[in-house]
Formats: C-alpha cells, structure tokens, sequence
C-alpha cells in the first residue's frame, strides 16, 4: 500500500510518519482493495479553534471502494487516530459487505432459482 503525506501549514513530529504508517498497514487485515491512502494534515492557525486546530484527512486509492474519514483534534496524532478509527469502520463495512456477497447461502440460493 502507497501512503502519500499531504501537510498544509503544518510541521508534523519525526515520529508521525513512522506511527501513521504503521497504523494504516494494520487496516489491511479487512481485505479491501486500497492501493494506496493519501494523508492529508492541516493545521488551523486560528486562534479560535483551539480544540480542533488540527485536521487530518485520509482517502483512499484504488480498485476497490472510495473511502474517506477526518479527524480534528487538538494535535495531529489525537487527529490522526480519529480519522484511522473512522477509516476502520468504514473498512468493516465494506468487509461485512463482501463477506455477505460471497457467503454460501446466497450461492446456494442463487444456484436454487431457475431461470
């Protein structure tokens, strides 16, 4: 999986890359089709949005579905993981759907009907 980091207005921690790469490799265990995710971090300068001054965005790529989560939060990595936690229900979604789609009582059903 290709990850792009995307940041505007914003200087991200040494560490950020290594945890967020880490994290979205974990979201490959649903079995979804994503070739690759961009991140996109923005940071508010406005001072009136202190609780949500950072934004991260995640889209995906690929053959298989669009999906796209966000997340504000106070700083980017808090940010980051409501976005992943988004992205990884929308994920079990998508998987729950592709489970249900293959199962063996829709083939059988399937095969049951005559056309």
């Amino acid at each position: 999986m290709e990850i792009i980091f995307h940041s505007r207005h914003a200087v991200l921690a040494e560490d950020f890359r290594s945890i967020a790469t880490d994290k979205l490799h974990t979201l490959q265990r649903f079995g979804v089709a994503i070739d690759g995710l961009k991140v996109e971090i923005i940071h508010e300068v406005n001072p009136r949005f202190g609780k949500t001054s950072h934004s991260v965005t995640l889209s995906s790529q690929g053959s298989g579905p669009f999906v796209r989560a966000e997340g504000q939060a106070f700083n980017d990595l808090a940010a980051f993981d409501k976005a992943v936690k988004s992205l990884e229900l929308q994920l079990r979604k998508a998987h729950e759907r592709l489970k249900e789609y293959r199962s063996e009582e829709h083939t059988s059903e399937l095969q049951s009907r005559q056309y």
